[in-house]
């Protein structure tokens, strides 16, 4: 029985390192910790934000996303300039290089929902798909987590 216990224990824990190494993956690009946050009831836009991880020896970018939950999804950088805040689309997509992980957070590189058909409600999904030049498409989750969360959320919450 000890035996037994052991490689159950065993199997439990690969099982759990692998759901941690990534939330997805197409090809060589791993997709990380997609999440939002709550939005109020009238906002007209949220943001999404992950990690992508491409561990190919070739570039590949980020071009497009979409999702049933928003009119559109554009790709953007937020960027300080002075003491004014910028935000603009970025219509060659986001660039990943070889080897490279790219964090998509607030105040920084994010999808942006606009044209949202509902509020996103905490403890929610929302549906997306993202587009990458070679790799090709993919659909995720990314989690709703509370209104002006900063930091993504934990694994196993």
């Amino acid at each position: 029985m000890s035996i037994f216990r052991t490689v159950l224990a065993g199997v439990l824990a690969l099982l759990a390192v692998s759901a941690e190494a990534a939330d997805y993956r197409l090809g060589a690009i791993e997709i990380k910790q997609p999440w939002t946050r709550a939005t109020p009831p009238t906002a007209p836009s949220g943001g999404g934000y992950l990690v992508l991880v491409n561990t190919g020896t070739t570039p590949d970018r980020l071009i497009a996303a979409t999702s049933a939950s928003a009119g559109k999804v554009e790709l953007h950088e937020m960027t300080m300039e002075g003491n004014i805040m910028r935000m603009r689309e970025l219509p060659k997509g986001i660039e990943l290089p070889p080897g490279a992980t790219v964090t998509l957070k607030p105040g920084g590189l994010h999808l942006m929902f606009m044209g949202l058909k509902a509020p996103f409600a905490r403890d929610t999904k929302v549906p997306a798909t993202l587009v990458f030049e070679k790799a090709g498409s993919i659909a995720v989750e990314l989690t709703v987590e509370a209104m002006g969360t900063t930091a993504p959320p934990q694994h196993g919450r």
